[in-house]
């Protein structure tokens, strides 16, 4: 790890232990009734096993409605850096109980689009991002820009922007 456990300064001393989380134990978290602590087990002793997950998922799908796709959100985003998301996808695409959710006429609409903005946010993000690394501060105009654009007209910007020469080049004059 990369963390200090010390830090000290005039008339400050500070030292801490520091816990990777790789080395705690999966099943107290599993045990928790908190579906947000179920998924932070995900994080714990990496090869988190496909029970473990389907376990996680169990809780997920026993919450109440509004709390289950931001704990699946969550999951999928910490299964990211255990890079276990497609044994996820599998697990989730054999609960009917989620399907359910995605097939319901007001519930699933409003999801998909969820979704579609969350995907958009992502590209958007990652746009900036880059563009702030290679070009600098970012215009107000530009960003306002990428803001106003959907998920489908921001990933040609995306695969142009390592040949742009300049934010303009790339997004157009303010």
């Amino acid at each position: 790890m990369r963390m200090k456990k010390r830090e000290t300064g005039p008339g400050l001393a500070y030292d801490c232990n520091i816990i990777d989380i790789r080395d705690l134990d999966t099943e107290p978290l599993l045990e928790c009734p908190s579906p947000e602590d179920n998924v932070l087990a995900i994080l714990t002793r990496p090869g988190t096993n496909r029970e473990a997950l389907k376990r996680i998922l169990a809780r997920i799908a026993a919450s109440a409605p509004a709390e289950r796709g931001a704990a699946l959100a969550d999951l999928m985003t910490l299964a990211g850096l255990r890079e276990l998301e497609d044994v996820i996808e599998e697990e989730i695409e054999q609960m009917p109980i989620l399907d359910d959710i995605m097939d319901h006429k007001v519930l699933g609409r409003e999801r998909k689009r969820g979704m579609e903005l969350g995907g958009a946010e992502g590209q958007r993000g990652l746009i900036l991002g880059l563009l702030s690394r290679r070009f600098g501060p970012v215009p107000d105009w530009a960003v306002k820009h990428l803001d106003s654009l959907s998920t489908a007209e921001l990933e040609p910007i995306a695969l142009r922007l390592l040949d742009a020469q300049s934010i303009e080049d790339l997004l157009g004059q303010p």
